[in-house]
């Protein structure tokens, strides 16, 4: 990932509910929210799924009962034009349109788009022909992982690599594909798992289904370099995935946030801060006279002692000055000097 700091895609996904003037009005609310970018889906339903699938089980709630998969999907789908129209909001916007191919037409019709790069869910972890597909343009890649073992993401990571992708190229995302996911269930230390296990790619991230932005902000404290979050308008609207999505002021909380933890979280070098450097005359402390000291006496315990300024003699040098003779006269509470 060619970007400074934490990569953050608001994951619009289907939330638009096949309405290209709510996907327009998801791009919007993500530029202004201050997101990196806004991730539809691109999909045929021929091609993705069989006409007999049933949904998921947090997709039934959603439509009408009884629905397949496939209904529901076609319901969903965003046309060529629509892409366009979307790819050109975007750039008007300043923000990244990026969109999750579902079937092999449909990566090569984003690569045709010009998008920057690919983002595979992890429903095609295991899809050997879809990751060829993919690396075979050796775009810059973001795999998503959920579901998946260490051996199953070693297995795509080297499909992708045998298929052309330039290693450095590709960042896996940690990610629980339950919508919302447990609390129990979301495991960002698989996150620096992954980080250990394939140094040699781009980075990790973490793709978010729980509810709230915690794990978000704590998977920014680990070091994550991308961060999805669904996001919807309304999570009153009608379809799968807007109950476990942020509102628009709940994404810019999500920004502003992450924003915020990458500026604390620093250069990793322990010394003094430019802004408590002023604090250490007043609260560190220094070797003082405890009584009046003559010219020549030499300093015991029972005329040293340590108090506050820190502008002195270091009290780190206690034992090194005990049985040194005073270089002149030293009132009661003075700094001594050597």
């Amino acid at each position: 990932m060619q970007h400074t700091g934490i990569f953050i895609i608001a994951e619009a996904g289907v939330n638009h509910n096949g309405s290209l003037d709510l996907a327009v009005a998801l791009l919007e609310a993500g530029a202004k929210a201050g997101a990196d970018a806004v991730k539809f889906q691109t999909f045929k339903s021929e091609k993705l799924v069989s006409r007999y699938a049933p949904k998921a089980e947090y997709q039934k709630s959603a439509g009408p009962a009884g629905e397949n998969q496939f209904d529901m999907l076609k319901r969903l789908e965003l046309s060529e034009a629509d892409h366009k129209t979307l790819i050109n909001h975007a750039k008007a916007l300043g923000i990244a349109f990026l969109s999750t191919p579902f079937d092999l037409d449909s990566i090569r019709l984003l690569y045709d788009l010009g998008l920057p790069l690919f983002k595979i869910g992890s429903g095609e972890l295991t899809n050997l022909p879809y990751l060829r597909a993919v690396a075979g343009f050796n775009l810059p890649t973001i795999l998503s992982t959920g579901m998946s073992t260490l051996a199953e993401v070693a297995g795509a990571v080297n499909v992708l690599a045998a298929a052309g992708l330039e290693q450095s190229k590709l960042t896996l995302l940690h990610c629980n594909t339950q919508y919302p996911t447990p609390d129990s269930d979301v495991n960002l230390r698989a996150m620096l798992t992954l980080r250990e296990s394939f140094p040699q790619l781009g980075g990790v991230g973490y793709s978010d289904h729980s509810i709230g932005l915690e794990a978000c902000f704590a998977a920014a404290a680990l070091g994550a370099d991308v961060i999805e979050k669904h996001f919807t308008l309304d999570r009153n609207l009608p379809g799968p995935d807007h109950k476990s999505s942020l509102e628009p002021d709940e994404l810019a909380g999500l920004v502003r946030g992450v924003r915020r933890i990458e500026q604390m979280l620093g250069n990793g070098v322990k010394e003094p801060s430019p802004s408590e450097r002023p604090n250490m005359t007043a609260a560190r402390k220094s070797l003082v006279a405890s009584r009046p000291i003559a010219a020549g006496e030499l300093y015991t315990t029972e005329n040293l002692t340590v108090k506050r300024p820190g502008n002195g003699v270091s009290p780190m040098r206690w034992d090194q000055v005990l049985g040194t003779p005073a270089k002149r006269d030293f009132a009661q509470d003075e700094l001594i000097e050597l």
